[in-house]
């Protein structure tokens, strides 16, 4: 019976995120209301549970999320991402293009959400393929594989943060572990893809991406460019290998710990951004602070639907649904990592937002975490390679590629979508040769 109200929730999911077009928040608040007064709960009590869902959740995310849009928001703003990616490119030349624009887009989409990220890096690709003369597509689709990876794999993007909330999992060895899952990835579903697209004729495209570019004079340097970028992954990664290395009663693991949390990471990086890229560049704190509130303004709808995933999340474990999807899993002879991965993919297909598919799968699968042989970390980035598979028509992002770059439905299909999938299978077969590893 959990099970097929369950199921009943996810088909109502779907009836009004896409017939007819309720708010994903609303619509994930009215399944979790829905499914807690199914499963018997009372009317105060599954008012407390959404409460204590969202509260829970949002809590340590609201910090993390809105910091790393004030990082995005100095980044833009500043001209910092353009000097990133200017001198990369400058420095790889043209003959190892493809490869500088997959750096760029790792570097620019670890501190950044991934549409400011992508609509950032438009301009350049179509400056790039004007002055070589190389197919759209086969710039494309390595600088949005970077894009994909970072957004689905790695810490503090809101998908893989938010499920490592759920999952309770470590963030910096997530990170770590994603890292290591991430940099095969890219080279398969960017470069080595994206070769595909070698000798396609270069179409027109409409020039409707329109960023401002900031003159290169008025650009911070690029050490501090680079510095401040980098420098969450770099405490994060410390942090991780802290971790692993030292001592857990000694003063420098706990000092280093402290620093690697993706809270204290982009608090760091943010205080050091308003020098390096504010007040060194001549800006004022008032401008400062304008490009802050117009960047948290950007992140306010997905902190709800992150809480409305969160609802969810706790109406599964207060109405005992949780218990219950324990026991199932526990005699499937499907593999833990493969069983969530295969959870999200369904979802992602079924619903088109990823970060939907991700938060109603970790919702769904979180009991594994009471399973001592399941790596929380492990299960973070196998939910987050299940939500990115096969996007096609009922998600924002196909549309998004689509209309930017002057494509059909069928070539779409064949660049994006093939290029998501390939996201998400390399996550799966990185996450369960993890497993065996570690």
């Amino acid at each position: 019976m959990p099970l097929l109200i369950i199921f009943l929730g996810i088909i109502l999911l779907l009836i009004l995120t896409i017939q007819f077009r309720v708010h994903a928040f609303l619509a994930l608040i009215l399944v979790a209301l829905g499914i807690g007064l199914a499963q018997g709960m009372g009317l105060q009590e599954v008012l407390s549970s959404l409460q204590k869902g969202v509260g829970s959740t949002l809590g340590y995310l609201a910090l993390v999320l809105g910091l790393g849009a004030m990082l995005g928001g100095l980044l833009e703003h500043s001209g910092a991402a353009q000097q990133i990616t200017d001198r990369l490119i400058r420095g790889f030349g043209q003959k190892y293009i493809i490869w500088a624009l997959v750096l760029a887009g790792f570097i620019i989409g670890l501190p950044m959400f991934y549409t400011v990220g992508f609509v950032m890096m438009i301009p350049l690709i179509f400056s790039v393929a004007k002055s070589t003369g190389l197919p759209i597509l086969y710039l494309a689709i390595p600088m949005v594989s970077a894009l994909s990876v970072t957004h689905g794999f790695l810490p503090p993007h809101p998908g893989p943060t938010t499920i490592a909330v759920i999952y309770k999992a470590d963030m910096g060895l997530t990170f770590l572990y994603g890292l290591c899952i991430a940099i095969p990835t890219v080279i398969v579903a960017g470069p080595l893809f994206g070769s595909t697209f070698r000798r396609l004729r270069s179409q027109e495209v409409p020039g409707i991406a329109s960023y401002t570019q900031v003159p290169e004079d008025k650009r911070p340097s690029l050490f501090n460019c680079f510095l401040t970028a980098l420098l969450p992954v770099i405490l994060m990664s410390i942090s991780a290998l802290a971790e692993l290395l030292l001592d857990s009663g000694s003063l420098p693991y706990a000092v280093l710990r402290f620093m690697g949390e993706p809270v204290m990471a982009l608090l760091l990086s943010v205080l050091l951004a308003i020098y390096t890229l504010g007040l060194s560049q001549g800006r004022t704190m008032p401008e400062i602070t304008e490009i802050f509130g117009g960047s948290i303004q950007d992140i306010a709808m997905i902190l709800l639907i992150i809480g409305g995933g969160g609802a969810l999340k706790q109406i599964l474990v207060d109405s005992g649904t949780s218990d219950y999807i324990v026991d199932i899993l526990d005699g499937s002879a499907l593999h833990p990592l493969f069983l969530v991965w295969l959870i999200a993919a369904a979802l992602r297909i079924t619903l088109g937002s990823a970060t939907v598919a991700a938060l109603t799968a970790a919702g769904i699968a979180s009991p594994l975490i009471a399973q001592a042989s399941v790596n929380p970390e492990l299960l973070v980035l196998v939910t987050g390679a299940g939500s990115l598979t096969f996007s096609q028509v009922n998600d924002t992002g196909f549309w998004l590629f689509k209309e930017y770059f002057n494509l059909s439905i069928a070539e779409t299909f064949r660049s994006w979508t093939m290029m998501e999938t390939l996201v998400s299978i390399m996550g799966l077969l990185g996450c369960l040769l993890l497993d065996i590893l570690i």
